[in-house]
Parts: C-alpha cells; sequence; structure tokens
C-alpha cells in the first residue's frame, strides 16, 4: 500500500502546538457582505470552467435536519449536532442528470440573535470526513459558534458522500507487509509500481462510477450548492490543508461570492505533484530538524541516527506479535509524530524502543495514520484520497522520473527524500482517470479579503506555500498571516492567530497583509 504524507490537521495527541506573539494592527472590513443577483450557474471567470445553471430541484432543497448516527468506531454526537443530506449533480456539466449524495453536520449558532451565517468546514486530506471531525474538534471553535452555524460535509468521494472504496482489510494488510514502500531492487521497484496499479484497479472495479467527478473543483461547485441550500448570499469557510486548496479552487470559481474565508496550514497552488513531493521533503526535515536541535542533538547526526535505524529495518524488520516494522511502517510513524510539537516526545520514545528492538511504538504510530484499529480494520480516508488527488493531478510521472528524483531528494532529507520521491511515479500509477490539470487555479480577482495562515515550522504544508497562495489569490484578496511556530496548522494552538481569525471571522477585521504572529 502507497501511503503518501497526508495533509490533514489532525496530529497524534493534543492536535497541534504553536506558540505567538502578537504584531498588532490591521484594518477593518464590512461586516455583511452585500447581496448580489449572481447564482450557482453565474459563469466563471475566464481562467475557470464554466458550467451550466443547476436546476431548481437541487437549488431549492431544503434540508431534513436530524439527530445523526454514531461513526464507526466513535462515539454518537450530542443531541446539539444535527445531520442531512443534499443531492449534488455527478457530473456539474450535466447538472440535471444523475446525483450523488453530500452528507452534512450542522451545530447552530449560540446567538441567533447576532447570527451572521454559516460556517463551513473542511479538514483536509483530501479525505477527511467533516462528519466525524467536526463534533470532535468542534469545542476549539467555540467562540466562532457563538454566531455561527458551524457546518461540516463529507466532500463527495469521501464516507457517506459516495465514498470511494479500493480494497478491502485484507487487501490493504497484505499489500502493507510485503511492499516496500522505498524499493531499492529491481524486483522491489516492479513489485511497488504492480501494487500501484492494483489499487487503481481495485478504485475503478468498486468505484469507478464517481472516480473522474472527484476532482477538487467539482466539490468546490458542491460547495457553492450548499451555500444556497443553507440559505446564505456568501460562502464563509474554514479550509485546513488540503481544505485550503480546496478553499482556493472556491474563490477562484466563484469571487463574487466569497464571504469570510480563512486558510490555514497552506497548499502550495502553484506547485505540481512533484513539487508537492519537494515540498514535502524539505518540509518534514525542516520539521525533523527542529525536532532533533529541541533534544540537543545535531541535526545532521540526528537525520543520520534516523536513517541508520531505517537502513537496519529495511533490511531486517523488527517483529511485532504477528506484524512486523519495515522501513516504510517506521517512515509513517515518524512523520505523523512531526505534525505537532506536542508529540515530539512520543517519537523520543519511539525511536529509543526501536533502536532496543522494540517496534510497538512506531508501529502504533504508524497505524494511527493509516486508519488502522486494533482488530485490523481500515478506514477509506487513503482511499478517497487517492482518488481525489489523482483527479486532479494530470501529471503521471514514471518510474524512471521518480529514480531521477533520487540523488536531490535524498540531499533534501536523507529520511524522508527516496519515501517522496518514489510516491511520485506510485501514487496514481495506471490510474483510470485522466487528472484535470497540472496544478491548480486559485487567481480571485475582485473577491473579498481572504487570511492565509502560514505556519514557519509546518511539514505537511512548509509556510512557503503560503505565501505562494497568498500571491497567486492576488493583491487585497490574500491576506498573508504568519505565525512562528511548529506544526501543521495555527488556530487553536496560537493564541495570537486564533485572535486574528476570530476577529476577522466575528468582527470583519482584516489584519494587515505581512502580519506574524
Amino acid at each position: 500500500m502507497s501511503i503518501r504524507v497526508r495533509m490533514t490537521v489532525l496530529a497524534v495527541t493534543g492536535m497541534l502546538v504553536a506558540g505567538c506573539t502578537s504584531a498588532e494592527g490591521g484594518t477593518t472590513g464590512p461586516t455583511t457582505a452585500p447581496p448580489t443577483t449572481a447564482d450557482a450557474g453565474t459563469p466563471a471567470p475566464a481562467t475557470a470552467s464554466a458550467t451550466p445553471a443547476l436546476p431548481a430541484a437541487l437549488t431549492g432543497q431544503r434540508p431534513d435536519w436530524k439527530s445523526c448516527e454514531a461513526p464507526e468506531g466513535g462515539p454518537r454526537p450530542g443531541a446539539e449536532w444535527r445531520c442531512a443530506t443534499v443531492k449534488v449533480p455527478l457530473d456539474h456539466a450535466k447538472p440535471g442528470g444523475e446525483t450523488i449524495p453530500v452528507a452534512l453536520i450542522r451545530k447552530e449558532a449560540r446567538r441567533k440573535g447576532e447570527r451572521i451565517g454559516s460556517l463551513l468546514f473542511d479538514f483536509g486530506g483530501p479525505g477527511a470526513s467533516g462528519v466525524d471531525i467536526l463534533p470532535r474538534a468542534a469545542e476549539e471553535y467555540g467562540s466562532l459558534n457563538e454566531r455561527y452555524d458551524l457546518v461540516g460535509f463529507d466532500p463527495r468521494g469521501v464516507g457517506r458522500s459516495a465514498g470511494v472504496v479500493c480494497r478491502d482489510d485484507a487487501e490493504l494488510a497484505a499489500a502493507e507487509a510485503s511492499v516496500d514502500l522505498v524499493p531499492d531492487t529491481a524486483a522491489e521497484e516492479a513489485a511497488y509500481l504492480e501494487d500501484g496499479a492494483a489499487f487503481a484497479a481495485g478504485c475503478a472495479r468498486r468505484s469507478g462510477k464517481v472516480l473522474p467527478f472527484t476532482t477538487t473543483s467539482a466539490t468546490a461547485r458542491d460547495m457553492d450548492l450548499i451555500r444556497q441550500v443553507l440559505g446564505d448570499d456568501r460562502l464563509h469557510y474554514f479550509g485546513i490543508s488540503y481544505g485550503t486548496q480546496l478553499g482556493g479552487t472556491y474563490a477562484h470559481l466563484f469571487p463574487a461570492r466569497v464571504g469570510r474565508i480563512v486558510l490555514d496550514a497552506v497548499v502550495d497552488p502553484t506547485a505540481d505533484s512533484t513539487g508537492h513531493a519537494r515540498n514535502q521533503t524539505i518540509g518534514f526535515q525542516r520539521a525533523l530538524d527542529n525536532y532533533l536541535k529541541s533534544t540537543g542533538q545535531e541535526p545532521g547526526a540526528g537525520t543520520e541516527r534516523i536513517a541508520r535505524l531505517l537502513r537496519k529495518l529495511d533490511r531486517e524488520p523488527l517483529p511485532v506479535g504477528g506484524r512486523r516494522l519495515t522501513e516504510g511502517l517506521a517512515l509513517t510513524g515518524i512523520a505523523v509524530t512531526l505534525y505537532g510539537k506536542a508529540n515530539w516526545p512520543l517519537l523520543t520514545q519511539a525511536l529509543d524502543e526501536a533502536e532496543r528492538g522494540d517496534g510497538g511504538a512506531l508501529l502504533d504510530l504508524a497505524d494511527y495514520y493509516n486508519d488502522r484499529d486494533a482488530q485490523g480494520r481500515y478506514a477509506t480516508q487513503s482511499h478517497s484520497q487517492r482518488a481525489i488527488s489523482c483527479a486532479d493531478s494530470s501529471e503521471r510521472p514514471t518510474a524512471a522520473q521518480a529514480k531521477a528524483l533520487l540523488p536531490e531528494f535524498r540531499r533534501l532529507s536523507p529520511v524522508f527524500g527516496a519515501f517522496l520521491a518514489w510516491d511520485t511515479a506510485g501514487w496514481c500509477a495506471k490510474w483510470p482517470v485522466a487528472g484535470e490539470r497540472r496544478t491548480p487555479e486559485a487567481s480571485a480577482p475582485g473577491a473579498a479579503p481572504i487570511l492565509v495562515v502560514g505556519t514557519t515550522g509546518d511539514p505537511a504544508t512548509p509556510y512557503e506555500g503560503a505565501e505562494k497562495m497568498a500571491k497567486e489569490l492576488g493583491d487585497g484578496v490574500g491576506i498573508l498571516v504568519t505565525n512562528k511556530g511548529e506544526g501543521h496548522g495555527a488556530y487553536g494552538t496560537s493564541s495570537c492567530v486564533t485572535r486574528k481569525v476570530d476577529a476577522y471571522l466575528l468582527d470583519g477585521k482584516v489584519p494587515a497583509y505581512g502580519t506574524t504572529c
């Protein structure tokens, strides 16, 4: 099973930790957005593909809010949460044709007399279920819930929204145990690429109908339909990690419909699939260096220590019960701890134990990241993640192109470089659907100001991506806020960023471009 380093907000413990000192300042923007006469079928800007207007049967839907079911393996959301399903076109180019369901969850604003509207969330991945995550994360957004209805959704191809399924648990476990994610021999290379092709074939066999339509642009159009169904003139939105790519795409397609939008832990909109792999190689090594410095280790020596452990695991995986800690699983376990500084002590413990011959802690961390429970059952986020990213990207790097990246990527990170270089070829190997474009579109001339929050120590979406997103959105639209800290995302862990975002979302106060926390 090919494991791409996820762009998702959740970390292992306590989510994310980062310090922040305020650089106060900013201007006050409008607290409400004026209505416009455009609708979901309004022609998009010249840089976007126009689609036909949606029929009244879709735009006139009224959600039937009911009590929510418990997610698999989790508690049922409290009575304050209500769930519903709306219909969206399978193919937005044929809005009167077949529909698929999109699942929603909502917690209504507490101060109804001062309600601003709905605040839609996407937690990243791609493939994260907003229906499952938002109730668990809602305490973090309590101040926003005073005046916003908090709304989560499962994007198309995810969970309850025509979720993509590609393999069963036994197939996933077999691939995880047998496929080397950092192949060193011709036989390992062949097995790695064959596994990618087999995964793609499983997606086509089990979810072929939806695969061509899992693009980010299609989900952005779904969001505009959700906006209408919820009764909002403009979209208020909080996108995290991959959710920033989705938010940028929405702004590009519907600039006149942009309300108050926050993008936190920002995906670089100028990067193609190889560029994303390069960015993450740099970002994860940067985070690893910062972790090593925090423990008093010299980064070069500490990195070599970890690389030496990984080479040993490649030769001789550690037995853990009836399973084995392989090089690939160890890499996954290391990566997940770098999503938040609060997790760093877990990394120290796991590495120390692995060096002593006990791989249990690293394997547990890898299982957490791979959505594998104690009974050996896997969730399907990785299936949705691949379906969405391969529908988006038109690039299909070959094995030869991946191998050509190895020297550069290994220089950038002796730990993560080869892993991420090979991933460029394995991820969409033999994918049955052509991707939409090389890089996403995010230019949004005329849109209202959008907050773009980047964290300097972010491993999965390095800070430079926030700078590029702010520039891509356009002058006066992308408002860059810099968080000097560690971890993947800033809201809720940086008090300074949290204050800036709350002031923007609740009171319309737009901070000065370049504000630093």
